[in-house]
């Protein structure tokens, strides 16, 4: 059996449309089987891309290198592209059919300069990041959240900011506690419905080995607890 984070679905495609309003902004997007949230845009998804533009707004982060990590049919990708037009962004996902779509959609959305690339978390992406927005695969199990949180520490350029979210009953407190240890510190800026956005940003005097070390006990644990739950 395959998932939305497979790399090659397996079921028949049944391309469908969906359509939404971010930021006063309307959009259209493409959806399939087998890609994440296919017949509406997923709550906990909104919060964060949401959350995120109201943070960088308010700071006057408009420009910078932005990754959308795990980006299904490209929704956060796309719609921080709309907000933010000076920014290079860079989306990804193991997903094949979710990737296509993402390409798809950045041509409905009239949508330009965007890279879309199929990879295996950060396998096939080069280069550090200002900003990353990822809502992980926690069906995936534990250990591979925590690895897009480790990974994206390490992608991070100094000053660069991590935004996620989670639910309470999915793991948000275990994800909180992983990237205090990961980055220093970590905030919560906003929950609604059990989902907690969370912001991590990596401080100037971090750096990829202080991280590794902070981490390395933490994931001896980890691998030896049970993986979440489907």
């Amino acid at each position: 059996m395959t998932h939305y984070f497979s790399a090659k679905p397996e079921t028949p495609s049944e391309k469908s449309r969906i359509e939404t309003r971010i930021r006063g902004i309307d959009f259209r997007f493409m959806t399939d089987t087998q890609v994440f949230s296919k017949r509406h845009v997923d709550f906990g998804t909104r919060l964060m891309l949401e959350s995120a533009i109201t943070e960088l707004l308010a700071r006057g982060i408009g420009r910078g290198r932005l990754l959308d990590l795990g980006c299904g049919y490209g929704v956060v990708g796309i719609a921080m592209k709309r907000v933010f037009p000076a920014m290079e962004v860079v989306m990804t996902d193991i997903n094949e059919r979710a990737v296509a779509l993402s390409r798809e959609n950045m041509k409905l959305n009239r949508c330009e300069f965007v890279s879309v690339i199929v990879s295996d978390g950060f396998s096939s992406i080069e280069g550090d990041f200002d900003v990353i927005l990822t809502n992980p695969p926690v069906r995936a199990g534990k250990k591979t959240v925590f690895s897009f949180f480790d990974d994206s520490y390490s992608h991070l350029k100094e000053g660069g900011r991590l935004y996620t979210v989670l639910q309470k009953k999915q793991g948000a407190p275990s994800a909180y506690k992983k990237l205090q240890e990961l980055f220093g510190s970590c905030e919560v800026i906003y929950k609604d419905s059990g989902y907690h956005i969370m912001r991590a940003i990596r401080s100037s005097g971090q750096s990829d080995a202080s991280g590794a070390s902070r981490s390395f006990e933490k994931n001896k644990r980890m691998n030896r607890e049970e993986e979440w739950s489907e």
